[in-house]
């Protein structure tokens, strides 16, 4: 009887998720992430030296590259740098050649994991970043109002887009049992708990055949977990104690399929905006699923919200924690820092709002 429970929660949530794929496109979400203190500006005529950190193994990189090469030379400009990622150096040394070479602009052509490797490198300089996204879920790119699908006009909005500064978020890790620490910056949604859980436990083959809906299954096969007793710390302030499943750190806070998770999270506001889920069952996730896909006003116990512009949380065994969709390994403090301004990024011309 209880198998058979959890199999008819898990097939209710599959088919929730499911239909938000085609639900969610037909609502016209209300909120606008305009630029909240400048409006894009255009980087100027004129020659413009390009360099590409490129995840060689991603489907359409060959075919990215191309593109580059072709619009730099109808430009009149001079040949891109490419700089190709590997195995064991992700995009660091990379981006840092990048650098090095003197490019105006540096193009991430991949997933999540290369646009962030290459934006930590950025992150406090003057060179542009602009995004390829070749990846599954694309998170950046859909924040600032890219058509993930559309490799062409990507490539265009990289080279000849306007640009603007967005915020940028540090997530520092320590594990008292292991010693370890480890610092990562990220873009658009950090966690820890439930959330990292299915970063880490969704299945690469379900991802290349379905995309991110691969992730609506791993979370079926997590829903039902024991929350974890932590404490949370905003801004200084006196610890509060709570039991949890998962907590998200969001720099903004559009995500796959439509879904605005979190309406308030402005990508330059130089604001974390912390969401705290603490459903007990799937009657609760359920709850949560539907508030943020209906976009309902009303409070859920389940689930609080806060701005700030730092958080600590600590938990007396290590919780898995994730950036942007990659896991970031295990930790009993975690501390998140909102760095305000800190990258110049490509967009379409004159992309402030949707």
């Amino acid at each position: 009887m209880r198998d058979w429970l959890l199999y008819l929660v898990i097939a209710g949530v599959l088919v929730f998720a499911a239909s938000s794929w085609w639900g969610v496109r037909r609502l016209k979400a209300k909120h606008t992430r305009r630029a909240v203190w400048e409006e894009t500006h255009s980087p100027g005529p004129g020659l413009q030296k390009v360099a590409v950190v490129l995840n060689p193994i991603k489907a359409k990189s060959a075919e990215a590259r191309g593109l580059i090469e072709a619009e730099c030379a109808a430009a009149g400009w001079p040949a891109p740098r490419v700089f190709e990622t590997t195995a064991e150096d992700p995009g660091f040394s990379q981006a840092r050649a990048a650098v090095a070479y003197g490019a105006d602009v540096v193009l991430a052509g991949g997933g999540d994991g290369t646009v962030r490797v290459v934006a930590e490198v950025l992150a406090g300089t003057d060179t542009a970043m602009g995004v390829i996204p070749l990846g599954t879920a694309n998170l950046l790119a859909r924040n600032v109002h890219l058509e993930v699908n559309d490799l062409p006009g990507n490539v265009q909005a990289a080279l000849f887009g306007h640009q603007r500064f967005i915020d940028t978020a540090r997530l520092t890790l320590e594990n008292s049992r292991t010693g370890e620490s480890a610092q990562h910056t990220f873009l658009v949604i950090a966690g820890i708990g439930m959330d990292a859980e299915v970063v880490s436990d969704t299945l690469d083959g379900l991802k290349r055949a379905v995309g991110w809906l691969a992730y609506t299954e791993a979370g079926a096969r997590h829903l039902l977990g024991r929350r974890k007793k932590v404490s949370i710390e905003l801004d200084g302030q006196p610890e509060q104690a709570r039991k949890i499943r998962s907590v998200l750190f969001a720099n903004c806070g559009l995500i796959p399929g439509g879904i605005d998770f979190i309406p308030q999270a402005m990508i330059d506001d130089g604001m974390l905006d912390v969401v705290v889920m603490s459903p007990r069952s799937a009657i609760g996730w359920l709850a949560m699923y539907t508030k943020i896909v209906l976009k309902h006003k009303k409070d859920l116990p389940v689930m609080a919200y806060y701005r700030c512009g730092k958080i600590t949380i600590r938990c007396p065994e290590p919780m898995p924690t994730q950036v942007d969709g990659d896991p970031s390994g295990e930790a009993t403090q975690v501390t998140v820092e909102v760095d305000p301004g800190s990258l110049l990024v490509r967009v379409k011309d004159g992309t402030v709002g949707r």
